[in-house]
Formats: structure tokens, sequence, C-alpha cells
């Protein structure tokens, strides 16, 4: 076994779909296997959903089930899309799309814009708020920059729920949301808005999605171009669909089942943007066919983590907590959340500094660690306290990595020095990898200690480090890797969006921390009217913000701290309350113990066909030889440890290959679409004699049951089989 084989950066590429299943939890395992009809994985906060569904994806494509140019995986953001394909590519799926829904549906109207409309497709418009400050002033408004913010929120919100100008009154009338200015002239401002475009011939985003929809609906030969492309469909974060989104999907879909969704409605944290959480609800009432599995097995956090944010949940009210996951710890157990209280808001922020400085000291990585808070606003006060500590920090929202200025400079200048090999005067004294990075980046601005303070010079030398770190780790797992090696790897990472980690403290609002993780996570301003939010009236909009603070909560892995400020400056009346949210949470803040409150759904798996009872967490896995609990992927399928005795039939087993390669060959597929290895080992071990024992060996699912059952069962009872065609499917 070689470094590589070990390394969590660089894994070797699974040579088998048995290998892509290897470390799947069973729940996660069901997810990976069911390839077939819709499916609706409803998942927790850490409990592996982006593994589940790659190595569905992975598993699919290498046992031949599905094609990867077949195959479109849509998510929400470039961050969670770039993951997604450097994740595939590491599991051996590199020809598998994996976009957002707006860089899919742009893709496809460029390409069929000249055949559906004529000519080229409108310029795009990377910004629309000076477009709608134009409108706004020919509507004979001023308005200043959050009035125009607002404006262009609801004109964003119109589009994604296909609301037209004149129609926005009445559909902001009929919403639970507050519109934060007169629906009227928002109304005015987004119709002129929508004519400058025209006048222009420019759309924004909403409208690439708007379009493809159109383009799809009233152009059916198209619609059957691309479903010809993509007939197998992945969904992530499917709680935050919009209706637009949700129509285009639809349409890609053309009717058809190949659908996989995942989401958890108790993330649902983007409702001002249109998305709602009732199509990941409804999904077994519009597909009551659906195979529906619950991931409720929590990786990230530890069980004291855990249980707030169980706690925080069990107090929600509204239809996603009805719905809501039990989330169960498999880590450590770790230190419990800190609770602190501050007079005022610079002493929170400095009180916060000292805290992550002591945590800096005990060895956890600036990386790990991360400030959230509600409003962006509110990063000013953490920005100088943690510079005033000496505390690296990055802001969340920046460019990305591979965009940054100073990384684009650093790739021109080791690919120049990768093609030069020893003609290089700057690789003379290097003597390894990492040496041969440092040498060509010291040009660029790396030193091995970072400049003093923060600023552009601080963010320059981040990049650069954070280079640095990654040739070193790429050296680790790849001991004999050449420079020219390196430079291909970060060109694999930069199309794939797969950046690696800058060393500085994280600052964030609870909004764009939606999908990521930190050893230590500091949630600040924890006080009624920020959190939750002042203009949040309603209970959905309550429960929304509870929501958010649930997200924030479970970003933690070990370390979390919330924190609150009884005054906004030093010297003022400390008439601040903590959040309603921490009641009952923290000791002393009333009632309403967690305990008491109904526990949410477990995990497990439901079958579909309408009425199938759900089916609970399974029992272990015990070997039927020495009764030892199995949790290796090969062992479960044999349903015995490896080394203990076996009782196969070698001539049933003989006879089972033979079958399975005349089955391979007439399918044109290989060997292992039909029957693993193990699962003809298995077979040829328990001998079944009917449907039910077939059924319960891993590896012999509903579909192969009815294609090959009739076969192997009269292959076991040692008939002899007629004619050479694949048996078809036995049922009416």
């Amino acid at each position: 076994m070689t470094a590589a084989t070990d390394s969590p950066l660089f894994p070797r590429v699974p040579d088998s779909p048995d290998a892509v299943l290897g470390g799947l939890d069973p729940e996660q395992r069901e997810v990976a296997t069911a390839l077939h009809g819709p499916v609706c994985v409803l998942a927790g906060a850490g409990t592996g959903k982006t593994r589940a569904i790659t190595h569905r994806i992975a598993y699919g494509v290498l046992a031949g089930i599905l094609p990867p140019a077949s195959v479109l995986a849509v998510t929400f953001t470039n961050r969670a899309a770039g993951e997604m394909r450097g994740r595939l590519r590491q599991l051996g799926a590199a020809g598998v799309q994996a976009r957002t829904f707006h860089s899919a549906a742009l893709r496809q109207l460029q390409f069929f814009w000249p055949r559906a409309v004529g000519g080229e497709l409108p310029r795009l418009l990377e910004r629309k708020v000076q477009l709608v400050a134009e409108a706004a002033a020919r509507c004979r408004l001023r308005l200043d920059r959050n009035e125009l913010r607002d404006v262009t929120g609801e004109i964003e919100w119109s589009k994604v729920t296909q609301t037209v100008p004149e129609d926005y009154p009445a559909a902001v009338a009929a919403s639970p949301r507050e519109a934060p200015r007169d629906p009227a002239e928002t109304s005015r401002v987004y119709a002129l808005y929508e004519q400058l475009k025209r006048e222009r011939s420019v759309i924004d985003f909403e409208d690439v999605l708007l379009l493809t929809v159109g383009v799809l609906q009233d152009r059916p030969d198209i619609a059957e171009t691309v479903r010809g492309q993509y007939q197998h469909f992945v969904v992530d974060e499917y709680q935050d669909v919009s209706p637009l989104q949700q129509r285009l999907l639809e349409l890609w879909l053309g009717g058809r089942d190949s659908l996989c969704v995942v989401g958890d409605a108790s993330q649902t944290i983007y409702s001002f943007t249109g998305a709602t959480p009732d199509h990941l609800l409804n999904f077994r009432v519009r597909h009551p066919e659906a195979t529906v599995v619950k991931l409720v097995r929590d990786y990230r956090s530890t069980p004291q983590v855990v249980h707030l944010a169980n706690g925080l949940l069990s107090q929600a009210r509204g239809r996603a907590a009805e719905h809501r996951l039990e989330l169960v710890s498999q880590r450590d157990p770790g230190p419990h959340p800190a609770y602190a209280e501050y007079a005022d808001e610079p002493a929170e922020a400095e009180g916060t500094a000292q805290r992550i400085r002591a945590l800096l000291d005990a060895g956890v990585p600036a990386s790990g660690i991360a400030v959230l808070y509600r409003i962006n606003a509110q990063s000013e006060v953490y920005e100088q306290a943690l510079a005033d500590a000496g505390v690296p920090y990055q802001l969340r929202g920046a460019e990305r990595f591979f965009e940054r200025p100073e990384v684009r400079e650093a790739g021109v200048a080791l690919r120049g020095a990768a093609r030069a090999g020893g003609n290089d005067s700057l690789l003379d004294d290097a003597v390894d990898l990492p040496s041969q990075v440092r040498a060509v980046l010291a040009t660029k601005g790396w030193t091995p200690e970072p400049p003093a303070g923060s600023g552009a010079a601080r963010d320059r030398w981040e990049s650069l480090a954070a280079l640095v770190r990654l040739a070193g780790d790429f050296a680790a797992a790849r001991p004999e890797a050449s420079l020219a090696e390196l430079v291909a790897e970060l060109d694999e990472r930069a199309n794939a969006q797969h950046a690696p980690t800058v060393e500085g403290v994280t600052l964030a609002s609870l909004h764009a921390a939606k999908g990521l993780e930190w050893d230590a996570v500091f949630l600040v301003g924890l006080t009624e009217g920020v959190m939750p939010i002042t203009y949040a009236k309603s209970e959905e909009q309550i429960e929304e913000e509870r929501r958010l603070l649930y997200v924030g909560v479970t970003r933690a892995r070990r370390h979390l701290v919330l924190s609150w400020a009884l005054a906004r400056s030093p010297g003022s009346r400390g008439g601040r309350r903590p959040s309603r949210f921490l009641d009952g949470l923290r000791s002393g803040s009333g009632s309403g113990s967690a305990a008491a409150r109904p526990r949410g759904g477990s995990g497990g798996i439901e079958r579909g066909r309408g009425g199938a009872r759900a089916r609970g967490p399974r029992s272990p896995v015990r070997c039927r030889v020495c009764g030892r609990t199995l949790t290796d992927p090969g062992e479960l399928k044999l349903m015995r440890c490896e080394d203990c005795p076996s009782d196969l039939d070698e001539v049933l087993y003989e006879r089972l290959r033979e079958w399975r390669a005349e089955q391979a060959r007439l399918l044109g597929q290989p060997p292992y679409c039909v029957f693993t290895d193990k699962t003809l080992l298995a077979i040829a071990e328990t001998v079944p004699g009917d449907d039910a024992a077939l059924a319960r060996i891993s590896g012999v699912g509903r579909r192969k049951l009815e294609r090959f059952g009739a076969d192997v069962l009269a292959l076991c009872a040692g008939e002899e089989l007629r004619g050479e065609a694949v048996p078809k499917s036995r049922e009416k």
C-alpha cells in the first residue's frame, strides 16, 4: 500500500463499485445503491450527505448503470458545485456534470439561443442594482443604498416566484413576508427595470432561469435534446429550491423519475429569496413510489453540540419542525457549549478574541475557528478585536481562491518553473517538491513568517502560504511527484474550484456559513432584535430565525461559544436581553426543557409503493459463524468475518460465475454489474431456497431479484438452465 492510498487529501481512485461503498454507514450505503426511481434523502446537519450522494453517483458510474455524461448534479453555490466535482473526480466519476442551477441553465441557454431565438444571447448583467437605481430615479424615487438593496431583493423574489410587475402587490399581500416599502412603488420600479433591460438588450441572473424555462416549454425539440443528454438528476440542498427552479427541474426531467433529492427542512434559511421546503416535504406526495432515506448519524459534532442543536429545534413550531431529524452524534464527548454575557459589544468582541487566542495557543488552527454573526455590519468590531490580538482572519464572501490575482500569478510562475525543470536557477538549492514551491513563490511575496498586521499584504501572503501547505501535503501523499504533477493538480483543483485552506479565523454571517464547518464556532450578538432579527414578526419568520441559529450551532465540531452584549457601546444602559432561542437551553433561563418535547424523526429507510411501512435504524449485523459485529462492506455481504470458516459450495460457485459471465456478455456490461464476486460467494455459501432467502443477501436488490432470481434459485437447486436469454422481470 502506498502513501497515496492512505492520504485523505489525495485518495486513490476506487477500482470497483464495492470499493466505492467502503466506509459508508448503512443508511449512506442505501443512498449509494438506490440507483433507480425517485429517491429522497432527508439528511441532518453533519450526517455526510455530500459523501452519500457523490458515492451514489460514483457507484452508479463504476457499476455501468449511470453513464457519466448522462448525470447532472445540481446545487446552489459555486463552492458546493466545485466541492462536488472534486469529490467525484477522486471517486473516478470525473465526467459527471456538477453545476449550480444558474450555471447549468446558462450553458443550455447559450447553446440553444441561436436555434430557438436567433442571434447572440443578450449580455448578462453582473449587478442589477445600478439599473434598479436608474429605474427608481425615473419613477422620481430617491433611494439610499439600503433601500436600493431592499427593492432589488423584492425584484429577485418576484422573478423566482414567477410574479410579473403588475401582480407584485397582490403576491406580497398573499405571502407571509412583509414588504420593505410600498408595494405599488416597488411594482413601478420593477416594471421600469424590466423595460430598461429590454431597451439595452441585457438579462439578469433570474432571466437565465426564466428564459431557459421558456425555451424548454415552447420548443419540444430542444427539450428532447436536453433530455437525451441528461437522464439522471441529483439535487442537493433541495429545501432551498424556488418555484422557478422546481419548474426548470420538472422540464429537465420531462416526466421521468430518475431523480435523487437531498435536503433538510430544518436548514431552510433562504425564504427571502423565494426558497421553500414544500417541494422537499411534498416529495412523497408527488412520488408515492419513492425511496426515502433518513441520515441522522452526525459525524461532525460532539454529543454536547448535538444535544444543544436538538434542544434548539425541540422548541420549534410549524411544518418544518414536524419533520425535523433528531441527530445522534458519532463522535467522542467534548466540552460543553459555553455561554458568555458581556457589558457591551466591544467587550464581547475583545472577550471573543481572547478566547480565540487561547484556542490558538492550545493548538487549534486558525482555519478551524469561525466567528458567526447575524448581519454583516457586526463584523467590524470583531475585525478590530482580532487585529489588536494579533490573530489572522479572513472575511467570508471574498473572491474565489483560484481567481485571486496572487494565486493566478503563482500558478504562472510554478508552470514556468516546471517547464524549465533543472534549467531554472531558482531551483538550484531546492532538494524536494515543497522547497521548489517555496523557492518559486518567494519571488511572488511568500516569506517563512507572515507580515505584521492585517490588510492586503497579509491577505496575499495567506493565499501563497495556502499553496505552500498544499505542496507539502501533495509531496507527503506522493513522495515521487514532480513540480509538473503538482501544477497539473492545481489546474484540476482550479477547474473544480477545490481550493486549499487559507490559514485565518473566518468571520462570516450565519447565512454565508451554511455548508461549512469548523472545530470552534463563536456565535456572537445573540440578543433580541438581532437573533431573531427585529423585522421578523410572523411565526414563520421567527421560526426561520431559529433555523438560522440551528445552522450556526451545527457548524461546530467541538468547541461552541454563544455570547451576547447587554449594551451597544461602553457606558450605555444595558437594556438588551439574550435571545429567546436560548431559553430552556442554558442554566437558569426558564422552563420548557428540551427533553420534554416530542422527539423528531429517526434515521432509516422507507420504501416506496405508496403504503410501504417505514423501517427504523438497522440492528447491528453479526457474523453468522462467530457472532462478531460486522462493519466491513465485504464482510457484510458474506454475513461472516473474512477469516471465519467458509461452507462454500465450490461447484455452485463456479456454476454461478459461468452463468454471470454469460449474462454480462448478453447485457454488454462488466460481470460485476450482474452480481459482484462477494455477492456470488454469499449465495454459494448460504444456498438460498426461495425469494425471501435470496433477497436477504446483500447485493440482491428488488430489481436484481426480479431479473435474475429465477435463474439463481434454479442453480442453487441444482437444476439445469435452458436457453441463453437474459431473464426478464417476473413482475406482472
